[in-house]
């Protein structure tokens, strides 16, 4: 930023008033790009300008400021009003973005003469009262089929006016015949029964479903006394409806009302947040939605927005919020509480599994469509863990295979991305070992492998995983780093007593790096590990059955290479060609020839 213009921006700056309000940044187009709030205007705008930002994306947010504007409000709690209200009026490029919840459905109430009751996913609509959205699709429906078998509102989506039922020009369709209709469209219900209906519908949908049962009670009692007992049975079975539901519904005790529940999990781009509203015992809001990170908010700042945006959204007045930690957030608009244990602890916890499985799923629904992401992510919670200088997008594993030093090999396995890269699999004899010493087997293999690597130029490995623990790390590392002085991260992964992944070791000397045994990060390294020991088995057994295959019939008279590999080609082990008949082998190598190797192959394996 010039000296001209940061001039003229401390001028401005000097003469904010200490006063609450927002304040809006503006580009040089005139454009707003970010809009914030403070108690005291002069002294929360200042400290963009008057200290060093440590943010990258702040630093980025001042570099582009060429204006300030202001708007002083009353108190606190207008402020925070306000700065959420020209959020969403400008919705500036540098604020937080909530993702648009067009995906969820919610439950209309169209304002008709008879009003139906419907789902839709379009809350522009005129003329209507819209409950939800609903995170939670089968609640919607529940609450859809309650108020369908309680009232049964009209299903068709024609255009009925008074005029028209009052007229007589419409007709009884199929709905009626199916009973799922009173049709009061010629009036066979009347109109006054129908919006009661309607009536009880909205307090349904708006969480009280109590109220709606102590009305149907009491209509049950007055039908009774005055002996109208068929329609008592009726309003019995209603009131029974809405008593299983509400059975279903209740979580928390019914002393509980009015009250909004909220909390926060984040990462380094998206916050998630859990919105759930209780009335009367029973949850009748739950929504769980996201913003997107444009700078670096923390989750108190994230949380203070949130609750001032779905309470605004869903028109919620609780004079309670329970948050898992508090937020700057004015006394007038709610109090704040923190549980520790009893039913509201109980609803913070249940709130938070509804982040927890909703972040989930975004996860997962994001891999499905870029599976790259997922190997992204591992790699990222990698050089988390481990505190590794760049993203691991190569690794490789070590192992080594021998009985009791014979036939000792070792194999190299590489990984790019976290996939397999077979190409690059090495397989190693051991040369300069005698005798069963994996230690020396590593070294002299992670010579081998990294001096060839450096003399020809090729690309190195991000990180190097040991397949055991402290012992051959050292090993690796005394080549890597003493020997051939390259900078390679070393971590190993160590077995318990039972043979079993236990542990990842990172650095010297080396320290267990906590992961879950249930995490996809501990999972993909367990199967790293099982493919370099499956790769190193694998080829310490081909040795070794070439070895033993080579030996016996080396025995034997008269069979030299060639014949060898034609007769272990055809009948595929020494076993089966000591089986094979004289007329067998004759016919594969001619009679002369056959019957000499027949007879000694018997006499020299006999």
């Amino acid at each position: 930023m010039d000296t001209e213009l940061k001039k003229r921006l401390m001028s401005i700056v000097h003469n904010l008033p200490e006063s609450p309000g927002s304040y809006q940044y503006l580009d040089e187009a005139g454009t707003i790009i970010y809009v914030g709030k403070a108690k005291n205007l002069r002294r929360r705008v200042a400290s963009y300008f008057v200290k060093e930002q440590v943010s990258a994306k702040t630093r980025l947010l001042v570099s582009k400021i060429r204006d300030i504007r202001y708007i002083v409000v009353k108190t606190e709690a207008d402020a925070l009003l306000l700065e959420n209200n020209l959020i969403k009026q400008y919705k500036p490029r540098y604020n937080v973005l909530l993702k648009d919840d067009k995906t969820y459905p919610s439950i209309a109430i169209s304002k008709e003469y008879l009003p139906r009751v419907f789902k839709t996913r379009d809350r522009s609509r005129r003329g209507a009262q819209y409950f939800g959205p609903y995170s939670h699709v089968p609640t919607m429906y529940a609450l859809l089929d309650l108020c369908r078998t309680l009232y049964h509102p009209r299903p068709c989506h024609k255009v009925l006016t008074q005029e028209g039922v009052e007229q007589g020009k419409y007709d009884v369709c199929l709905e009626y015949h199916l009973h799922r209709c009173f049709a009061p469209c010629v009036g066979k219900q009347s109109h006054e029964d129908y919006m009661q209906s309607i009536e009880q519908c909205r307090e349904i949908l708006k969480g009280n479903v109590s109220g709606v049962a102590r009305t149907l009670r009491e209509r049950m009692v007055t039908l009774a006394e005055e002996l109208r007992y068929e329609e008592a049975e009726q309003v019995k079975r209603q009131l029974d409806a809405i008593l299983l539901y509400k059975e279903k519904s209740e979580v928390v005790s019914s002393t509980l009302h009015n009250l909004d529940v909220f909390y926060i999990e984040s990462d380094e781009h998206t916050a998630y947040v859990n919105f759930l509203h209780v009335s009367a015992g029973a949850i009748t809001q739950a929504f769980t939605f996201e913003y997107r990170k444009k700078l670096d908010e923390t989750d108190a700042e994230l949380l203070a927005l949130a609750i001032v945006e779905m309470r605004s959204r869903y028109g919620s007045n609780a004079q309670e919020v329970v948050v898992p930690f508090l937020v700057d957030l004015p006394d007038n608009i709610a109090v704040q509480t923190i549980p520790q244990k009893g039913d509201k602890r109980k609803l913070l916890d249940l709130s938070r599994l509804n982040v927890k499985q909703y972040k989930f799923d975004r996860l997962k629904q994001a891999e499905k469509l870029n599976p790259e992401q997922k190997s992204v992510r591992l790699m990222k919670e990698i050089q988390r863990d481990l505190s590794l200088p760049t993203l691991p997008y190569r690794i490789e594993l070590f192992d080594n295979s021998n009985i009791s030093g014979d036939d000792a090999v070792a194999a190299c396995v590489v990984f790019e991305k976290l996939k397999p890269a077979k190409k690059l699999y090495r397989k190693y004899n051991i040369k300069t070992v005698v005798g069963p010493d994996d230690y020396a087997s590593m070294r002299e293999v992670v010579l081998r492998r990294y001096s060839r690597l450096r003399d020809a130029g090729k690309r190195m490995p991000d990180l190097i995983i040991a397949d055991g623990g402290r012992g051959q790390m050292e090993a690796i590392r005394a080549i890597v780093e003493d020997e051939l002085g390259l900078q390679i991260p070393v971590a190993g992964l160590a077995k318990d007593d039972r043979h079993r992944t236990s542990e990842l070791l990172y650095g010297f000397p080396p320290l267990s790096v906590g992961m879950k045994a249930d995490s996809q990060l501990f999972r993909t390294l367990t199967a790293m590990q099982d493919e370099v020991h499956r790769f190193a088995i694998s080829f310490h057994r081909e040795k070794r059955s070439k070895r033993q295959r080579t030996s016996e019939l080396d025995m034997v008279s008269g069979v030299g290479s060639k014949t060898k590999e034609l007769l272990l080609r055809h009948f595929g082990s020494v076993k089966r060609i000591r089986e094979a008949t004289i007329e067998q082998l004759q016919e594969l190598l001619g009679a002369k020839r056959g019957s000499v190797l027949f007879e000694n192959l018997h006499k020299s394996l006999r």
